[in-house]
C-alpha cells in the first residue's frame, strides 16, 4: 500500500503474516550526486551524524533502545540517495519509528569533530583498501568531473572544513518533505503505521520544505578516460569499465543477463577462464549499476604482475566474442535461471522487500511484480545480450583505472582492452 501524508512524505508498506519481524526504512532522495563541489561528502557525513543524537535522545540511548529491542540499525549513502533502516521483532515497530523518524527530521548535529575523525579515518582505510579504492578511480576515469565521478565518501578536504551549520543546512535543504519514503515490509498494518509516521512527521525541529529536490541530469558522458595510483601492492587492482544504462532503460534486464555471463557468478566467462582454468587471479567480476539518467558497467580483476597482461587480454576477448553474438542457449538459460533463483531468494528477506519498496519509490521507478521481473528475464534473447555488450563494452567506449607499483606496466596492459586510450593515467 502507498500513502501521501499531508506534510508530503510517502509511506509505501508490505504486509507478509508468516515472519515476526518488521524491516523500516527511511529513504531520502539526495545523495553524493546531488552535492555541489564545495560540499562534496556532505550526504555521507550527514548519514553519520544522524547516529549522535536528537531532539529526544542521545547517541547511547539509540544505541541502547535498538540493543534491547534485539535489533538491527544501520545507514548507507549512495550517488542518488540516503536510507537509514532496521530490522526489529514486530512488537517494537513503534518505538523503533519514533526514533528513527528523530533521527531523520529531528538530529542535534552535536559531536561533529569527533564525528569527522571517524569520517576521515573511514577515508583512510579506503585509501589503505586497493580493491575498494580503484572502483572510485573508475568513476572518476568514466565521468571525469561530474558529480557522479567522485567517491560518494567524499574527500578529506571537504570533510575537514566543513562547518556544523554548513551541514545543519544542507540537511534542511535535502531532507524535504516531499523528498522522504518510508517503507516497510514484515509482520505489520499500514492503517496503524500510517499515523504513526503522520505524528512523527509533524514533530519536525524546521517546517518541511515542499516538493522533492531537482536532480540536474548528465546531459552528455565526458570521452573515456584512465586514472592509476601508484602503491606497492603485491598485486595490480584494475577496473575496466565505461557508461552503462539508466534504471528505467528497457534494456535493464538484458544487461543483467550480460553481466551474468561475463563475470557474475561462479559459472561465469571471466571467473571460469581467469580464476578457474587458470589460476591467474583470486578476485575476478563484474558490476553494473544504474542510475536515473546513466548507469556504470565494469570489470575488477586483482592480480601479479605477470598476470596483469594476459587477464586484461581474456577480458578483451570474452567482451569481443559475447558482442558477436557467441552465446549458447545453455549459458543463456543458465545465466537466467541465475538471476531469477536470486531474486527469488532475497525476496525471502524482509530487507530486500523493503529495501525495493523503498528504492522504486524514492527513484519514482515502476514497481514490478516478481512475475512481471521474471517473465521479463525470461524475454531476455542472446541477441539482445550480444548487441548490448558491443554497444556498452566497445573498446573505443572502455574506461581503465589501476592501482599498482608500475603505471608503466598498466597502461600497457591496458592496450590489451582499448588500443586507442590515451597512454596518460591521471591520478
Amino acid at each position: 500500500m502507498i500513502s501521501e501524508l499531508d506534510t508530503g512524505e510517502r509511506l509505501i508498506t508490505e504486509r507478509l503474516d508468516h515472519v515476526r519481524s518488521v524491516s523500516l526504512g527511511f529513504w531520502i532522495g539526495a545523495g553524493s550526486r546531488d552535492e555541489p563541489d564545495a560540499k562534496a561528502g556532505a550526504t555521507h557525513f550527514i548519514e553519520h551524524l544522524l547516529f549522535k543524537g536528537t531532539r529526544s535522545y542521545s547517541a547511547q540511548e539509540i544505541a541502547e533502545i535498538f540493543d534491547e529491542m534485539g535489533g538491527e540499525l544501520n545507514a548507507a549513502t549512495s550517488r542518488e540517495s540516503t536510507v537509514v533502516y532496521a530490522r526489529v521483532p514486530d512488537r517494537h515497530l513503534e518505538r523503533a519509528l519514533d526514533v528513527m523518524a528523530d533521527m531523520v527530521f529531528a538530529p542535534k548535529f552535536v559531536d561533529v569533530d569527533a564525528e569527522r575523525e571517524v569520517v576521515l579515518e573511514e577515508i583512510a582505510m579506503v585509501e589503505d583498501t586497493p580493491q575498494d579504492l580503484v572502483h572510485d578511480l573508475l568513476a572518476e576515469a568514466v565521468f571525469g568531473s561530474h558529480a557522479l565521478g567522485r567517491p560518494v565518501i567524499g574527500r578529506a578536504g571537504v570533510i575537514s572544513s566543513v562547518t556544523r551549520r554548513t551541514l545543519s543546512a544542507y540537511h534542511r535543504q535535502t531532507y524535504r518533505a516531499g523528498n522522504v519514503v518510508v517503507a516497510a515490509a514484515g509482520n505489520l498494518e499500514h492503517d496503524h503505521l500510517l499515523p504513526l509516521l503522520e505524528r512523527a512527521a509533524h514533530q519536525r525541529v524546521e517546517p518541511p520544505q515542499a516538493g522533492a529536490s531537482v536532480r540536474k541530469p548528465l546531459v552528455k558522458p565526458p570521452a573515456p578516460g584512465l586514472r592509476f595510483q601508484r602503491k606497492d601492492t603485491e598485486q595490480y587492482h584494475v577496473c575496466v569499465g565505461a557508461t552503462g544504462i539508466s534504471r528505467s532503460d528497457r534494456r535493464r534486464f538484458a544487461a543483467s543477463v550480460l553481466d551474468a555471463i561475463l563475470g557474475g557468478s561462479a559459472s561465469s566467462r571471466l571467473f571460469q577462464e581467469i580464476r578457474e582454468k587458470r589460476g591467474m587471479a583470486y578476485a575476478v567480476y563484474t558490476f553494473a549499476g544504474q542510475y536515473s539518467d546513466t548507469g556504470q558497467i565494469g570489470v575488477y580483476i586483482g592480480t601479479r604482475e605477470e598476470n596483469l597482461d594476459p587477464c586484461l587480454a581474456i577480458v578483451g576477448e570474452q567482451i569481443a566474442d559475447v558482442a558477436a553474438g557467441n552465446v549458447s542457449d545453455a549459458e543463456l538459460e543458465r545465466a537466467k535461471e541465475n538471476l531469477k533463483g536470486r531474486i527469488v531468494l532475497s525476496m525471502e528477506s524482509t530487507s530486500s522487500r523493503m529495501s525495493r519498496l523503498g528504492k522504486a519509490l524514492i527513484t519514482d521507478t515502476e514497481l514490478l511484480s516478481l512475475d512481471r521481473v521474471i517473465a521479463e528475464i525470461d524475454a531476455v534473447e542472446a541477441s539482445g545480450v550480444a548487441e548490448l555488450a558491443g554497444v556498452l563494452l566497445a573498446p573505443e567506449q572502455l574506461s581503465a583505472a589501476g592501482i599498482g607499483p608500475s603505471e608503466e606496466r598498466f597502461l600497457a596492459a591496458v592496450e590489451r582492452v582499448h588500443p586507442g586510450l590515451p597512454t596518460q593515467a591521471a591520478a
